[in-house]
């Protein structure tokens, strides 16, 4: 299997998890996932969020506030069947997909009417991972959105329950890069050496932490501890922007990446509302080039979807 680096759509297309793990290995901290918001109104009107973040350098894509029992990309061709959504996305784009699934933890749940309020079709669950698997999806990301109460524990617990009844053998990321409404679990405490020995124990293939930065008490040190502990148990470490930070100016964003890697991310994430949906396009270009340079960075932008 090629280096991720150099994966062109053909090499995609049916690529497996062990393939697509090794792949990320062998591209040494310089593969870069960009999320969007499925529902909101994209940048572009007609052309999805995720076509943007991938035409500035992005190499895996995932999808925020996606329901599996109300299948919808935002910018898709209106003939799109609900159930071809991320298959369709996959053709556009080239790349890979993913989705974030939220691990609610009922002692934390918060009703809140605010666009990151709870759906059924959103939860962390083997029945919800099994109709991504039929309609074509890469991998998933157990995490949480604002104020849902999500917590390490029910993240764990999720995990677990999925790995037990899964249908198929698919990469699964896990971790938070906020609270996700539990004050708690937040700055330095939002995750633990504890913690990533367990994600990785339940059949984490990739653990997410915040990015150096990204929250009080977060340096580069600290992380650096939190990615030789998944390392540790042979599992990949991403960093992850998840606190608006997207929308930052570019010398905040190189920096973060720059921190990023030297903690030893193995991929790093931007996350979905520089503007609500996406980051800054700017922003997913310029951290792309951080970690890799022009070259691969045109190379990515410039790799058409037919080779």
């Amino acid at each position: 299997m090629k280096r991720l680096l150099d994966c062109s759509a053909s090499d995609f297309a049916n690529i497996s998890k062990s393939e697509l793990i090794h792949a990320i290995k062998a591209s040494e901290g310089r593969v870069l996932l960009s999320e969007t918001i499925s529902l909101v109104q994209p940048m572009l009107m007609g052309i999805t969020n995720a076509e943007l973040a991938a035409s500035q350098g992005a190499d895996l894509l995932l999808l925020n506030m996606f329901d599996v029992d109300n299948p919808k990309v935002m910018g898709l061709p209106q003939d799109t069947h609900p159930i071809n959504t991320i298959t369709r996305l996959k053709q556009l784009t080239g790349r890979p997909v993913g989705v974030n699934l939220e691990a609610v933890d009922p002692d934390f749940a918060q009703e809140h009417d605010e666009l990151w309020a709870m759906r059924s079709g959103r939860a962390a669950t083997s029945d919800n991972v099994n109709k991504l698997i039929d309609m074509g999806c890469n991998f998933i990301v157990i995490t949480g959105n604002p104020n849902n109460g999500v917590s390490n524990k029910a993240i764990a617990q999720s995990l677990k329950q999925i790995r037990a009844h899964q249908k198929d053998d698919i990469l699964i990321i896990t971790g938070k890069m906020h609270g996700a409404g539990i004050v708690s679990e937040g700055g330095k405490h939002i995750i633990s050496d504890s913690d990533v020995s367990y994600f990785a124990d339940c059949g984490a293939d990739i653990i997410l932490l915040p990015a150096p930065g990204t929250l009080p008490g977060m340096t580069e040190s600290y992380v650096s501890k939190l990615i030789e502990k998944a390392h540790s148990h042979n599992v990949l470490a991403m960093t992850a922007i998840g606190t608006s930070q997207e929308g930052a100016d570019t010398e905040t964003i190189k920096r973060i990446a720059l921190m990023s890697k030297m903690a030893g991310a193995d991929l790093h994430h931007i996350g979905d509302t520089g503007y609500t949906g996406i980051a800054l396009p700017e922003n997913i270009r310029n951290y792309s080039i951080t970690i890799r340079g022009v070259r691969h960075t045109y190379a990515r932008m410039a790799r058409s979807i037919l080779r």
